[in-house]
């Protein structure tokens, strides 16, 4: 069965920063491009970053481009969001998910991935 763990969730103060992993198993890592996407309370679950299958060409929210970095590692199955300058705004639960391979680009839509893990909280203080 297809898994996906995250982990490396936690709390820390504004301009903080925290790396967050995604183990992966029962799939075919490199065909599925991968995506993080987060969800505060009250508000929809919003895109974050996604990175292609076999890594290389990424693409962030304008809310976090500059401070968040997505990659992956195939040999190990996990994909990785490392988080810089973090604000009380980005404070949500994190969800890694993994989209079909015939996206070449992977979508923006968290409707189009089909495979969820059951997220991290993330929590930032002022």
């Amino acid at each position: 069965q297809v898994q996906l763990v995250e982990s490396g969730g936690g709390s820390v103060q504004a301009g903080g920063s925290l790396r967050l992993s995604c183990a992966a198993s029962g799939l075919t890592f490199t065909n599925y491009p991968m995506g993080w996407f987060r969800k505060a309370p009250g508000q929809e679950r919003e895109f974050v970053t996604a990175i292609r299958m076999r890594g290389g060409s990424t693409y962030y929210a304008d809310s976090v481009k500059g401070r968040f970095t997505i990659s992956k590692d195939n040999a190990k199955n996990t994909v990785y969001l490392q988080m810089n300058i973090l604000k009380p705004e980005d404070t949500a639960v994190y969800y890694c998910a993994a989209a079909p391979g015939y996206y070449r680009n992977p979508p923006l839509d968290p409707y189009e991935y089909r495979y969820w893990g059951r997220g991290t909280q993330v929590t930032i203080s002022s």
